[in-house]
């Protein structure tokens, strides 16, 4: 019989604890387990409360990038319900944002004072309208219907991996769960003939004892079945 002493690695380490020194180990490892539980409760609290998302883009050379993606949050000032936005990360604080990018996202340039700066994409087809350009010209038609024939033309006989030996797979599977199959059942050949001379014994005592006049006498059924035994053990003597 298993006893408690033999699954504590303590004990078999020969290491003794008093019952002062149980408590102590339950209260530590009770600690740390409300532990644990407590940052898991305050670190899901706080990410919650990073809801805004603030793509900072800043001018690097000629062109204007994206040099980072903040999350902030609210930060509560004074009792009448003013407040700023703090960003953990880079332990900023900026003015709450109005334009919106995409929800709860909310862009921002740094200009190079170090400032952040609220911004929104424009209307793309307004500034082309005022701009005078052309949505569709000729040129750039044909060179899409051009393009569209030529990927059509190097695309059309390419065929994936299964469309193109699906079926040489499916037919390999095929013939390995016939072979295994057949691999069993001769395995297992010898044992059902054995098995099956022993159920023919059994039906055969149990018809003489039925009829002890007829004893010797084998069914029919049983005979059918008993006859290519017999001209095997015929053949071999």
């Amino acid at each position: 019989m298993v006893d408690v002493s033999d699954i504590n690695p303590i004990a078999q380490s020969g290491v003794s604890l008093g019952g002062i020194g149980w408590g102590l180990l339950v209260f530590f490892l009770a600690i740390l387990f409300i532990s644990m539980i407590g940052f898991g409760v305050w670190y899901w609290m706080r990410n919650k409360r990073l809801k805004y998302s603030i793509p900072l883009q800043k001018k690097i050379g000629n062109k204007v990038i994206t040099v980072g993606r903040y999350k902030a949050m609210d930060f509560k000032i004074g009792m009448a319900g003013d407040k700023l936005w703090y960003v953990p990360k880079l332990k900023k604080y900026i003015s709450p944002a109005t334009l919106q990018t995409a929800p709860n996202e909310y862009t921002h340039f740094e200009r190079e004072d170090g400032e952040w700066i609220n911004i929104s994409y424009p209307d793309v087809d307004e500034v082309m309208k005022e701009a005078g350009v052309k949505y569709i010209a000729t040129d750039m038609r044909s060179n899409r219907i051009a393009i569209s024939n030529l990927l059509d033309q190097r695309f059309a006989n390419k065929q994936s991996f299964w469309e193109k030996y699906g079926n040489m797979i499916a037919m390999v599977i095929f013939y390995m769960c016939v072979c295994i199959c057949m691999v069993v059942i001769f395995w297992q050949w010898s044992d059902i003939v054995t098995r099956t001379n022993e159920l023919l014994a059994k039906i055969i005592a149990y018809e003489d004892l039925k009829c002890p006049a007829s004893q010797g006498v084998v069914p029919a059924f049983a005979m059918l079945m008993l006859r290519p035994f017999k001209r095997r053990k015929h053949g071999n003597s």
